[in-house]
Parts: structure tokens; sequence; C-alpha cells
């Protein structure tokens, strides 16, 4: 016996004052809803309608029960319509990771939007340029930018792409001559990313305008595990780095950083969306994801 619809059966019963209201209300015969009922009071072993052929009365025992079972059966519709309007409009505590780099220079020309949209969104923001369990860790959504994602059970969308670009102070290149080649980088300081899911953070890979690939191993006295540091070493005259562009989009633009070996390109980087496998996308990750995908289409990033 399904003692959940059992109860909303003695429900019916009790407030449309049939067994065939009831039935009628509830989409079956009345001789299930009565059988139903039976069922319920051999489980409980006490009797809960006292019948005649033509009316019912609840028993004592049938009216503590009643009201206590409505109280049960009006908190389950509360939860149910309480899920259903979660459903249907995003709202809640989103808790995002996202690197620092990204969340001080992207998130900031878009999120004040994406919050306007979604007013009853509550955004925990963590930056950090490790890799989080989002289970364990208690988020909704990573945001990664790499060139490869490893082996996950998570599922990763892809959102945007930027470019990577060789930058150097003018001061440091004014040291030491710049770069004509990619293998010319093995007699210059470079920054190393130590964080590199994919790669071997001192080996760089160019590519020529044909598309030929020229790898080469690097040295530095830096290493860092955020873009930021790397910028802030490279304006600082410390060396040569290699960064996705929109870190260093301002200085590039300002002259404070310079492109080296411009006749190369290096392979890009993707912005993901990593969030937990499930039947249903919540909707407030959904949301971020779509909007996300909205603003970088067609959009020059870099």
């Amino acid at each position: 016996m399904d003692q959940l619809t059992a109860l909303r059966a003695l429900r019916r019963v009790v407030e449309l004052g049939s067994f065939t209201a009831a039935g009628a209300a509830l989409g079956i015969s009345h001789s299930i809803v009565s059988r139903q009922i039976r069922q319920l009071e051999q489980q409980l072993g006490a009797q809960l309608l006292n019948r005649t052929t033509r009316r019912f009365a609840l028993t004592a025992a049938g009216q503590e029960y009643y009201l206590a079972s409505r109280e049960i059966l009006d908190a389950l519709d509360a939860a149910d319509r309480a899920v259903t309007q979660h459903q249907a409009q995003p709202s809640g505590r989103l808790r995002i990771n996202a690197p620092v780099a990204f969340g001080a220079l992207e998130l900031a020309a878009w999120l004040p939007s994406f919050t306007q949209q979604y007013p009853l969104l509550q955004i925990d923001l963590v930056c950090n340029d490790r890799i989080v369990d989002l289970i364990d860790d208690g988020f909704d959504v990573a945001l990664r930018i790499t060139r490869g994602l490893p082996d996950s059970t998570l599922v990763a969308r892809k959102l945007a792409s930027s470019r990577m670009v060789a930058v150097a102070a003018p001061a440091y290149l004014a040291r030491h001559r710049a770069p004509a080649t990619p293998q010319d980088l093995i007699k210059h300081d470079c920054l190393l990313y130590s964080l590199g899911l994919a790669d071997k953070p001192d080996r760089w890979v160019f590519h020529d305008d044909s598309g030929a690939p020229h790898a080469v191993t690097v040295r530095g006295t830096l290493s860092a595990n955020t873009g930021i540091a790397l910028r802030a070493a490279a304006l600082g005259g410390m060396g040569i780095a290699t960064t996705a562009a929109f870190i260093v989009r301002e200085q590039l633009a300002s002259g404070a950083l310079v492109q080296v070996l411009p006749g190369y390109t290096l392979a890009p980087r993707n912005l993901y969306a990593l969030y937990p496998h499930g039947r249903h996308v919540s909707p407030k990750v959904r949301a971020l994801i779509d909007f996300a995908l909205q603003w970088y289409a067609g959009r020059d990033w870099d």
C-alpha cells in the first residue's frame, strides 16, 4: 500500500463528504478509494471511519489521525510549490569558483548585468588559482581557463576561447635583445605558469604561419600559479611571460608591455564551466552558463 496515496484519499473523503466525490477528485473509482482506506486501517490496526449505507463519520482515532495527516500533506504541498518555483526562476545562493585573474578582470565586466537579470540569486564568488573539489567544497560551478581538462566526472561546457601571447616590458627588451625565433628564448629569463592542467610549464610551443610547431624548453628565475603575478613580474622587467591576452590587454594597449615573437602563435586557452553530473542542471547554473555563452558569442574577448 502507498501510505501517502491513502492519506490523500482519506483527506478527500473527509473534506468532500463521500467516497464518490473523493474518487472523482482523485481520478479513480469510489471502490478504489474505499479499498485504500481499508488498507490504511489494517496497517494502523485502528478503525478510522464508522460507515453506514448512507453516510460515514470519523472515529476518535480517525479524527486525530486526519488532523495530523492534513498537516503533513500541507507541508508536502508547500515543499512541492517551493521546488517548482525554484525551478522556474533561478534563486538562492550560487557558489562560483574562478581563477583570480578571471574574477578580477572578466567577471567584473558582466557579473553585475547577470545579477540584475536574476535578482533572486545571491552570488558567493571564491577566486583562487587551485583546483577545487566542487562536491567537497560546496561549489555549484567552477570556471576554468586552460588548454585541456583532465578526465573527470564533471560536466565541462566550453564558453569561449582566449588567445595566448608572449609579452615583456620594454625595459627588459632594452637590456636583452628581443628574440627573433622561439629557440632564442633559451637565452632569456622566462616567467613560468606553474598551474597548467595539461602542459609542462617550461615547455612552450609556438606555431609559425604555416602551422608548424616550434617547441622550446625555457628557464627562468620565477614561476607563479596566477596570471596576475606573472603580469606584475613582466611589468617589473623580470622576463618574458606567456599569458592569456585578456590579462594583459590594457598593458599592451598602453605600451607598458609589448608582444614578443608576434610572427608566431600559441595555442589558445579555453574558458570552461564545470559542474557535477546530474539528471537536471539546476536553473541557477543553467542561467550562468547561458548568460556567459551569450556574453562571449561573437565578442572579441581579447
